[in-house]
C-alpha cells in the first residue's frame, strides 16, 4: 500500500511525528467554540491551541503562535471569514485555514479559496465532515463540503487538479480520498484504515460518508466497483 499512496500523490502532514497538529478554533458563539473543541480534542495528534471570538482576536494568536490550521466562522464581527483568511496568509503562510460556514454557494466557496483558505464546510455538515477537512488541510489538499465537491471540482478546479489537489485526470477524489477508497476496497475495515494512514476511525468514518455523499454512492459495492473500475485496486 505504500506504493499506492505514492502514486496516488498525496503528500506527508508537515507536523514531525509526535507533535501535535495545532488548531486554532474562531467563531463569535461560545456553544460553537465548545463543541468544535470537544470534536478536535477528542482525536489523537490534534490540540486545540486556542479560541477566538473575532477575526481581530484570531489574528493576535496566529501572529503569537503560528497554528498549523484555523478553523473560522465566515461571519464575524470586525472581520469577516474572507478578510481574515486573507490577513492570517499573510502573517503566516504556513497556516491552513478552513472556514465553517452556514451558507451553501459556490460562487462565495469560490472567493473562500481565492482568499487563501483551502477547505470549506457546512455547519450542518460538520458532525460527519469536519474531521475529514481537517485531514485534507493537514496533507494541503483541497476540501468542500460534499454538497458542493463536484462542482467545484469540476467548474473551478477544471478536473485536472489546481497545484496538483485532485485525484487524477478527470477525477472528483483528492488524493487522500483515493488513498481511503483504496484501503476500503480492498476489504479493510474503517479501523484498519485508520491504522494504515495513522489516523482516528471517526476521521475514516468521515472521508466514507463525505466520498459516499461525493460520488451519489448508494452502497458500498459501489464505491468498490468504482474502485476497481478506476484501477485503484485489482478486480
Amino acid at each position: 500500500m505504500q506504493a499506492a499512496a505514492r502514486a496516488s500523490g498525496a503528500s506527508e502532514p508537515r507536523t514531525p511525528l509526535g507533535k501535535p497538529y495545532r488548531v486554532l478554533v474562531v467563531d463569535d458563539h461560545a456553544v460553537v467554540r465548545r463543541g468544535l473543541r470537544s470534536l478536535l480534542a477528542s482525536q489523537a495528534g490534534i490540540e486545540v491551541c486556542g479560541e477566538a471570538s473575532t477575526g481581530i482576536e484570531a489574528m493576535e494568536i496566529v501572529k503569537k503562535s503560528k497554528p498549523d490550521l484555523v478553523i473560522m466562522d465566515l461571519t464575524m464581527p470586525d472581520m469577516n471569514g474572507l478578510e481574515t483568511s486573507r490577513a492570517v496568509k499573510d502573517a503566516s503562510p504556513e497556516t491552513e485555514v478552513i472556514v465553517l460556514t452556514m451558507h451553501f454557494s459556490d460562487e462565495l466557496a469560490r472567493e473562500v479559496l481565492r482568499a487563501g483558505a483551502i477547505g470549506y464546510v457546512l455547519k450542518s455538515d460538520a458532525d460527519s465532515e469536519l474531521l475529514a477537512a481537517v485531514d485534507h488541510a493537514r496533507h494541503h489538499q483541497l476540501f468542500f463540503t460534499s454538497q458542493l465537491a463536484l462542482t467545484m471540482a469540476q467548474n473551478f478546479v477544471g478536473g485536472t487538479g489546481e497545484g496538483g489537489q485532485e485525484g487524477g485526470p478527470g477525477s472528483p477524489l483528492t488524493p487522500r480520498e483515493i488513498e481511503v477508497v483504496q484501503l476500503l476496497a480492498e476489504g479493510k475495515s474503517n479501523k484498519e484504515v485508520a491504522a494504515a494512514l495513522n489516523v482516528s476511525t471517526r476521521t475514516i468514518e468521515s472521508h466514507r460518508n463525505h466520498i459516499m455523499t461525493k460520488m451519489k454512492f448508494a452502497s458500498f459495492s459501489e464505491l468498490v466497483r468504482y474502485a476497481v473500475r478506476n484501477n485503484l485496486v485489482e478486480p
